[in-house]
Order: structure tokens, then C-alpha cells, then sequence
């Protein structure tokens, strides 16, 4: 018979958190550009390097300028945070000769030309469908969860609270990939490279900032990591972000040790702030098999996940 540990029940997820201030998109698109422009060097884009005469890290306003095609002050009123009537063909230019990758082209774009129809941020728990939360049910031996805005954890299957720890005792307001990950230390034991995990979820947070701003549960889980992480802080202070839809995970589990999983993300169709992630092994590998063994441990194993890894 199977066991079901999907989150519990939607009415559980927090109705209320604490607000927080809104993020100042100027603030961002400005130091968004500055970050970017600062990490190139005149010789990656071809121009020529006044070593001891240049003041600055990286790239010159008007250096950028010419690269993109766009007059000093025009570019220089951007970078101030004053998107307003900028082209997307300008911003294209821009993002080429900042050598952008796509999540961060993307990014740019929401800070200098936000959604004119914005809602106001909803209050409501946010949904999984009834069929999705069966179908992960049905991964046998596949670790699979839903995450949703803010890196929130939203559902999960079996093998995931075996894996990963047992969500279901967590409070609602606390099951977030962002606030485990900085502020639980069974996490920084559990994730082999916890600096790589760290740093994809402070990028993940800041993609979610550049399209919603005005988000204030966003913006009070930014200032209570702040608070809290140092780690955090400084890299939020990179304005870096990236999306990843595969790779690979080590983890060091407190029962079966070692593992070394490869994960998908597949954001939904029908709404594109939920992600199911998933994982699994390489089959007849040693990982493989220690899910293999987890799976026949069933709830045992779902509760001894839940327990600070050994070192």
C-alpha cells in the first residue's frame, strides 16, 4: 500500500507572513549593470588595456557605450536605474556587449521594461493541480517535488522525504529551498558542494525579484536571509543569476551515504512559477542502488531523513 507524504494539505501552506518592503527595481537594474559591466575586461571585448591609468574594475561607461551602440548618457541614465521608453532592440545591444547569457538577458528585461499589467502580489496559497501531486505519488523510487515562487517546496513525493528529509514536519512558512539551505545546518551537510546549492538559490531568487519587485513575502525573505547569512548576504550582493533545467547533485545522506544524482526541471506549461524537479540515478551505480534501499525502507527512511546528517 502506498504511502503518501506529498506536503499534507494545500490549506497548510502559510496564509500570512511577515511584509516586507518592496525591492527597488531602479536600484536593481542599476546595480544589475554595474555588476556586469565590472566583470568585463577591455581585452575580452577587444579593446585595448590602459593598465595603471584605469580606475576602475572593468569596462568604462563609454566603453559599453560604443560597444552597444547608444550615447554615453543614454546608457550612463540606464545604468542610473531609468529604464522608462527603452527599446527591447536597445536593451538586445546592451545585453550583447555585456556578453549576457540568456537568463540574464532576461533579467535585464524585466528590471528596465517590467509587466504594465502587474497584479497585486496574491495572498492566496499557491496551487498545485490534484493530477500533478498523483502523478509524482506514482515515481517509484524517483525522488520528485514541486517548487513554486520565493523557492518555495509546495509537494512532494515519498522519495523525496526520504532523500531530502521529511517536509511534512517543517512548518508550512519554513518548507523554502532559500531558508533551509542558509539557515539549517543538516543542509550544508547533506549537499556535498553546499556553496554550488547555495549559490542557484540565491540566483533563483534574484530572477524571481527582477520579475516581481513589488512581491512582499519576496522581499521579507530576502531581508530575513540578510539578516541571518552571511553567506547570503555576499552573494546577493553579485546580483548573479542563471536558470538550470538538468544536472547533477552529490549528496552525503545520513543513512546510505553517497549519492550521486542527476535532476530535471520541468517548468509547467500552464504556469511557469511551478517547476517539478526530479532525480535519479545512474542505473547499476552505487547511487542507485542506496535509492534502491531507501525505497525498501519506506517511512523508516523518510523519518531518518529528517535527522542532522553524521559528518
Amino acid at each position: 500500500m502506498r504511502t503518501t507524504v506529498n506536503t499534507g494539505r494545500m490549506d497548510e501552506q502559510p496564509s500570512q507572513e511577515p511584509a516586507g518592503r518592496p525591492l527597488d527595481r531602479r536600484a536593481e537594474l542599476s546595480e544589475f549593470l554595474r555588476t556586469r559591466r565590472a566583470r568585463l575586461k577591455p581585452e575580452d571585448v577587444g579593446l585595448p588595456d590602459f593598465g595603471r591609468h584605469r580606475r576602475v574594475p572593468g569596462l568604462r561607461r563609454e566603453e559599453l557605450a560604443q560597444l552597444a551602440g547608444v550615447s554615453v548618457a543614454y546608457y550612463t541614465r540606464l545604468e542610473q536605474g531609468n529604464g522608462r521608453n527603452v527599446s527591447a532592440e536597445v536593451l538586445d545591444s546592451i545585453a550583447r556587449a555585456l556578453r549576457l547569457t540568456g537568463a540574464e538577458h532576461a533579467h535585464l528585461t524585466h528590471l528596465a521594461k517590467p509587466k504594465q499589467h502587474k497584479k497585486k502580489p496574491s495572498v492566496r496559497p499557491q496551487q498545485v493541480r490534484v493530477a500533478l501531486r498523483e502523478l509524482i505519488d506514482t515515481f517509484d523510487g524517483v525522488p520528485a517535488y514541486v517548487v513554486g515562487r520565493r523557492s518555495e517546496i509546495l509537494v512532494w513525493n515519498r522519495m523525496a522525504a526520504a532523500v531530502f528529509g521529511d517536509w511534512a514536519e517543517v512548518p508550512p512558512q519554513e518548507r523554502n529551498w532559500a531558508r533551509m539551505v542558509f539557515l539549517k545546518p543538516e543542509y550544508r551537510e547533506l549537499f556535498v558542494e553546499w556553496e554550488q546549492k547555495a549559490s542557484d538559490m540565491v540566483s533563483f531568487l534574484r530572477m524571481d525579484a527582477g520579475c516581481h519587485p513589488d512581491d512582499p513575502r519576496l522581499s521579507a525573505l530576502v531581508g530575513e536571509l540578510s539578516v541571518k547569512s552571511e553567506e547570503f548576504r555576499r552573494l546577493w550582493a553579485t546580483h548573479d543569476v542563471k536558470e538550470k533545467s538538468h544536472g547533477v547533485k552529490r549528496l552525503h545522506h545520513p543513512l546510505v551515504g553517497e549519492l550521486t544524482l542527476s535532476f530535471e526541471s520541468f517548468r509547467l506549461v500552464d504556469d511557469d512559477e511551478q517547476s517539478m524537479i526530479t532525480y535519479h540515478a545512474e542505473p547499476g551505480s552505487p547511487s542507485f542502488d542506496a535509492l534502491r534501499l531507501l525505497a525498501s525502507w519506506g517511512t523508516d527512511a523518510t523519518r531518518a531523513g529528517t535527522s542532522t546528517p553524521q559528518s
